[in-house]
């Protein structure tokens, strides 16, 4: 074990698990006993996201949380062993669920590029869902009345955006200090966010999650999406909550509109005050919200 994997372990109040996932290590949280809660994270971030809801909630369920390949504790590998892209993210998180025996009553917690990780996961076994909860996330295409923000653009199609989150770690540090607007992180808890993505080698993910957003047909993974988005009309009769915080710059408005229209069941809380790490600007309020939520669906 390396000192920058022990250094990450010590950030996590919990026990760490591996996979071992095409010859690399997938790292994940499981925690408690229970109905399965399962926290999906984005990017540029790690289960170390959801370690206050892991601790509320792991006192009656079981809570799996992994680490994307490339993210956190787990492997960072280079191209040509990994495949950075949204089918593979899937298939990792089909192979963890199915090697624990994870196959039903599932309360399925997304975040960020989780949402779509998640919901593409879910739409492969609509069976096994009991609940949906998505915070500042998407699981369909970029709402037409949304433009797609530059600093995004910068890092999908440019040599400086490469250059800026592998070389910099701009794209990890940027989020830390955007991502709340409630109150700033703690030191401490910045620099944990930022920790897995220590070098230019384990930025990698970082950018290519950002290079693998579909933007118009003929994108890898634009169809792929579209069956996401289309499969959430299977999910009208499941307990769904949706919080987010209305000041992330690309997680906003926008989308919470587009989920209002696809899930319109869904209870919607809406943080006007809060940003994209909405576990973080609210964590309180949220894990109340979904402890509340769990109890009565």
């Amino acid at each position: 074990m390396t000192s920058h994997t022990q250094q990450l372990q010590s950030l996590l109040p919990f026990e760490s698990h591996f996979l071992d996932r095409n010859g690399h290590q997938l790292h994940y949280i499981n925690e408690g006993q229970g109905e399965p809660v399962v926290m999906v994270h984005g990017n540029p971030s790690w289960c170390y996201y959801f370690r206050n809801l892991v601790s509320a909630l792991s006192v009656n369920h079981q809570c799996i949380v992994p680490d994307h390949i490339g993210c956190g504790i787990s492997d960072k590998p280079n191209d040509p062993d990994y495949d950075y892209t949204l089918n593979n993210r899937i298939d990792d998180l089909e192979a963890l669920l199915d090697n624990l025996g994870i196959t039903e009553n599932i309360t399925l917690v997304c975040h960020d590029w989780g949402g779509m990780i998640g919901t593409g996961f879910a739409a492969r076994h609509p069976e096994r869902i009991k609940r949906l909860v998505y915070l500042n996330t998407a699981a369909f295409h970029l709402p037409k009345s949304k433009p797609f923000p530059w600093a995004l653009w910068i890092c999908r199609e440019t040599l400086l955006g490469t250059l800026l989150v592998r070389g910099l770690n701009a794209f990890s540090s940027a989020a830390s200090y955007v991502g709340v607007k409630r109150k700033p992180m703690d030191k401490a808890v910045r620099e944990a966010y930022v920790a897995p993505f220590n070098s230019w080698k384990n930025r990698i993910s970082t950018i290519r999650f950002v290079q693998d957003i579909p933007l118009k047909p003929g994108d890898r993974n634009f169809d792929l999406v579209t069956d996401i988005g289309d499969s959430l009309a299977k999910f009208a009769d499941v307990p769904t909550l949706i919080c987010f915080g209305l000041q992330d710059f690309v997680f906003d408005k926008h989308f919470l509109a587009e989920w209002r229209v696809r899930m319109p069941h869904a209870e919607v809380h809406e943080f006007a005050d809060c940003g994209h790490y909405i576990l973080e600007d609210a964590s309180d309020d949220v894990i109340g919200l979904i402890q509340g939520f769990i109890k009565q669906n």
